[in-house]
């Protein structure tokens, strides 16, 4: 946000961002009498959410067992490596998959079935799989302007048929246990940490340093102006949505090698834990914002939550509805925060 001097002498006002194509400007801060800068409810929510969570883990016993809080990394891998790929995918526009969850199953499945060939080749069959299914969807995407929302939903019911299919309704199980080098735990951590890390700084890397990266922002802030000032949005597209099936692939190979088998429930709450995670991590609803490394935060997050409420004795079915709160808490105050912005 820039801001200009207003001219009877009173506090700096918001000017249009020139970067934006509706010319409008971000919030501007609260200022007092003197001009100075006070917090506002906006400012002050994250916050508050994140010491009450601190409180809340600080007296939870066993939270800071070593065993528990491997068992938050390992959790926080999983949701992360997706939640990040999601983050391109929601930068460029795309909004959010509702295919998720089923995607990492039928590359679980994939990857399970195929290990009597060996990990190299299942791996490499499992990420072709999670690339070229995403892809697909973000070049439906990309070049007709599909509807996220209703595709991936179409995509989904799709995917988990696939999976019942393939499965015939039970459990696959591997024929070589070749895939147990993935739960190797280096230095006493889970391997999936270090992959989350280093997906982490891929994808930042890339929408720092990169000419796609940055194309990204661009077209999910306005994909119309974008096109029109001659940007491929449709690669744009398919490459944030390839880079996610990477990222969806990685997490379904974790999950499987942790369970040892796949069933179709094996993704459970993925794609609501990664739609939590990037929206927790502040990237925008609508595209044109957000960074990998604040989603590996919103991941931790959602991860710490999970356990808190675990330990304290919640079921799954209020685990998954706080976190649906939050989603619902986090939409609502973005399009407040907008709103007071328009103001």
């Amino acid at each position: 946000m820039r801001s200009v001097d207003d001219p009877s002498g009173g506090a700096a006002t918001a000017a249009p961002d020139p970067r934006r194509p509706d010319g409008a400007a971000d919030p501007a801060p609260v200022t007092g009498v003197s001009g100075r800068w006070r917090p506002s409810a906006f400012d002050i929510g994250p916050a508050v959410l994140v010491l009450l969570l601190v409180a809340l883990a600080m007296t939870t016993p066993r939270f800071f067992s070593a065993d528990n809080v491997r068992a938050i990394l390992a959790s926080s891998a999983f949701v992360g490596i997706t939640a990040i790929g999601a983050t391109l995918v929601m930068i460029s526009g795309s909004v959010v998959s509702l295919a998720t969850a089923q995607t990492a199953t039928v590359v679980a499945m994939l990857f399970l079935s195929t290990q009597q060939l060996g990990l190299a080749v299942s791996l490499l069959i499992a990420l072709a799989a999670g690339v070229a299914l995403t892809a697909l969807q973000g070049a439906v995407i990309g070049y007709w302007n599909a509807n996220p929302i209703v595709l991936t939903i179409a995509a989904g019911f799709a995917l988990g048929g696939a999976a019942t299919w393939f499965s015939d309704g039970t459990t696959v199980y591997p024929e070589s246990k070749a895939f147990d080098a993935l739960n190797a735990t280096p230095l006493a951590l889970p391997l999936a940490v270090y992959v989350l890390l280093a997906v982490a700084v891929l994808a930042e890397w890339t929408l720092r340093r990169t000419t796609a990266g940055r194309q990204m922002y661009l077209v999910g802030e306005n994909r119309d102006a974008a096109r029109a000032a001659g940007l491929p949005a449709g690669r744009v597209t398919v490459i944030a949505w390839a880079f996610f099936g990477a990222c969806i692939a990685l997490t379904g190979v974790f999950l499987a090698s942790f369970h040892t088998s796949a069933t179709v429930t094996l993704g459970g709450t993925l794609s609501l834990d990664a739609i939590a995670a990037v929206l927790l991590g502040g990237t925008a609803i609508a595209g044109g914002r957000g960074t990998a490394l604040q989603t590996l935060g919103g991941a931790v997050l959602i991860s710490v939550i999970s356990d808190v409420l675990l330990l304290r004795g919640f079921s799954t079915g209020v685990q998954i509805l706080v976190k649906g709160i939050l989603v619902l808490a986090v939409v609502t105050f973005v399009y407040l925060r907008a709103t007071k912005g328009r103001r």
